[in-house]
């Protein structure tokens, strides 16, 4: 589903899957590509939109919890899609992709990294994404904020409503406060959280972060 421009959203599936952006362009970027038992389904959408897996050059992380990049590397197969990570985030693979997932006793979704992002910033055409790092949900978290939309990509960071949990390998409350005080200064009409629906509307914007500053993290 198109939302602005050259950006798309597909919404999670199922259990252990996430909602995944793409950045239609040169390159093409991916994000999130979730599990790979929903990735047909995604992939059928994308396709109807215009997009085909070999459209994707990029494919990027919000964090690597197992429901954001299970299917890199399937993906990655289909589309000869290059995957590129964080330097924050290649620190912390061992920590968030492995014992993260056997925390739950399951197989890690590993994949191969293709290249580090050395620079906080990422193009895709006229679009310029700042990758803004944001632990707290995991200590590898990253948001994309499109200035010029207005749009931050925010994975489990910030969600309609909630938080992402801090219980998982790596996770801290005090970085997450810290993490969404930070972001909620930025101009943002589209909040694209990992989970749950998008927030629209940048008053709407403002009454979420206000509402979860308020009465989500002091309770955390």
């Amino acid at each position: 589903m198109k939302l602005i421009n050259n950006l798309y959203f597909y919404p999670e599936q199922g259990m252990l899957d996430c909602n995944t952006y793409v950045i239609k362009g040169s390159p093409g970027i991916i994000i999130d590509p979730g599990n790979p038992d929903y990735l047909s389904f995604r992939i059928n959408a994308m396709q109807q939109d215009g997009i085909k897996p070999g459209d994707i050059d990029t494919i990027v992380n919000t964090h690597l919890h197992i429901d954001h990049c299970g299917a890199n590397e399937e993906f990655k197969k289909l589309s000869n899609a290059r995957v590129a990570l964080y330097p924050v985030q290649k620190k912390n693979y061992q920590l968030v992709v492995v014992d993260g997932a056997r925390l739950f006793g399951m197989e890690p979704g590993e994949f191969t990294v293709d290249y580090l992002l050395e620079e906080p910033v990422l193009k895709s055409g006229n679009i310029q994404m700042e990758i803004i790092s944001s632990p707290g949900h995991s200590p590898d978290c990253v948001c994309f904020y499109l200035q010029k939309e207005k749009v931050l990509v925010c994975g489990d960071v910030i969600f309609e409503m909630n938080t992402g949990r801090v219980d998982l390998p790596g996770g801290n409350t005090d970085d997450l406060k810290k993490s969404i005080e930070s972001l909620s200064r930025l101009d943002i009409e589209y909040l694209l959280p990992g989970h749950m629906g998008v927030v629209a509307g940048a008053e709407k914007v403002k009454q979420n972060f206000d509402f979860i500053k308020s009465n989500v993290l002091p309770w955390l």
